[in-house]
C-alpha cells in the first residue's frame, strides 16, 4: 500500500523533478501513514532518493527503455503500482510524464489530476489544489477513484530532504511491443536545459537581430541560467525552436525568469506564469509584461544588460 513515485532520469542521473516528486510523495505517505516506493528506469545511483523520503526503489534496467516511449514506460509503472498495491501514484509535470500519465490512468483505471501545486488538503476525500487556465487560477479537485495519479507542477513543492536510506531491488516489468522506435536524440550538452533551470534568461525581438544574442548568452553563463526566446524570435530563425517558451512552446517554472526585449503577449505570459520571480527589461513602459512582472527596468537592453553583467561579475569576484 505504499505511495509509488516515478522518478525521471537522464543518462543515468536523476533530474531535479525526480527529487521534487519524491519529496511530494513523502508528504502524502506521511498523511496516509505509509511508505514511499520509487520506480527508477535505467538510473545509476538510486540511493540518492533515500535523501528525499523514498524507502524502497524498484530499479529497472532494460536497454529497450534507454529512450523514452510512453506506452512502454506507462506499462512499467503500471506493473510497479500493481506489485506494490499502490493506491496513489505520483509523477512530475514534465513533457514525458504528461504524455505517459493518461495512458497510466487508463491502465490502472485511475483518476489523474495534473499541475498539482500543494500536498493534498485532505485524503478522504482525496483533495488537491491544481493550477488552471494557464496558471491564472487554482482549482480544488477531488479524485474519487480507488487509484489516484497526481501530477506535481514543476517547481511548486520544492525539494525536502529527509534523513533516511532507500533499499533497492531489481524490477523486471514485461515491455509491450514498442511500435515506434527512436533512432537518435540530439541535445546540446553544454547548456542548462529550460526544464531543469533555476534561472531562465529570455529575449525577444527587442534585440533587433541574432547577432546581438551574445550578451544574452553571457548573462546566462554568469547566472548559470538557461537561454530562451519568444515565439517571433524562433519563427524568424534567430534562435532554435527548442528555446521557444510560452503557451505554444516550452512551459517555464523557474525560480527567476528574466525577460529582455519581450513585450509580453498573452500567449507568452501563459507559458511563464508559473515562474516565481519575473524580471522585465524593456524600453516601452507600457509593455504588457510590466503588469505581470515582480520587478521591471525601463531602459535600453543594450545599455542595461552589459552593466548588469559587469555588476554580477564583480559581485561573484568578491565571493
Amino acid at each position: 500500500m505504499s505511495v509509488l513515485v516515478y522518478t525521471e532520469s537522464e543518462k543515468g542521473s536523476f533530474k531535479k523533478t525526480a527529487l521534487e516528486v519524491a519529496s511530494y510523495a513523502k508528504a502524502i505517505a506521511n498523511q496516509l501513514g505509509t511508505t514511499v516506493t520509487a520506480i527508477a528506469i535505467n538510473a545509476d545511483d538510486v540511493s540518492t532518493l533515500g535523501n528525499y523520503g523514498v524507502d524502497k526503489v524498484l530499479s529497472v534496467k532494460n536497454a529497450q527503455l534507454d529512450k523514452f516511449n510512453a506506452n512502454a514506460y506507462a506499462a512499467a509503472i503500471k506493473q510497479a503500482a500493481e506489485s506494490e498495491s499502490s493506491k496513489v501514484v505520483v509523477v512530475s509535470s514534465s513533457a514525458d510524464s504528461k504524455y505517459l500519465a493518461p495512458l497510466l490512468a487508463v491502465g490502472l483505471n485511475a483518476g489523474y489530476a495534473s499541475n498539482v501545486v500543494e500536498a493534498p488538503s485532505n485524503t478522504s476525500p482525496f483533495t488537491v489544489k491544481r493550477s488552471a487556465f494557464t496558471n491564472k487560477a487554482f482549482e480544488i479537485a477531488q479524485i474519487n477513484t480507488d487509484v489516484k495519479i497526481v501530477g506535481v507542477s514543476n517547481n511548486s513543492f520544492g525539494l525536502v530532504e529527509n534523513s533516511g536510506s532507500a533499499s533497492a531491488e531489481d524490477f523486471s516489468p514485461s515491455i509491450p511491443e514498442l511500435g515506434v522506435t527512436v533512432e537518435s536524440v540530439d541535445k546540446a550538452t553544454d547548456k542548462v536545459t529550460i526544464a531543469d533551470a533555476e534561472i531562465v534568461v529570455s529575449a525577444g525581438r527587442g534585440l533587433k537581430g541574432p547577432e546581438n544574442w551574445g550578451m544574452i548568452e553571457e548573462l546566462a553563463d554568469v547566472l548559470g541560467a538557461a537561454t530562451a526566446c519568444s515565439k517571433p524570435v524562433s519563427d524568424l530563425g534567430w534562435r532554435p525552436h527548442s528555446e521557444h517558451v510560452g503557451q505554444t512552446g516550452k512551459p517555464v517554472a523557474s525560480n527567476l525568469y528574466i525577460a529582455i526585449g519581450i513585450s509580453g503577449a498573452i500567449q507568452h505570459l501563459a507559458g511563464i506564469n508559473a515562474s516565481k520571480v519575473k524580471v522585465v527589461i524593456n524600453t516601452d513602459p507600457e509593455a504588457p509584461f510590466f503588469k505581470a512582472a515582480d520587478y521591471g527596468v525601463v531602459g535600453d537592453a543594450f545599455q542595461v544588460v552589459p552593466e548588469l553583467i559587469e555588476k554580477l561579475k564583480a559581485f561573484k569576484a568578491q565571493q
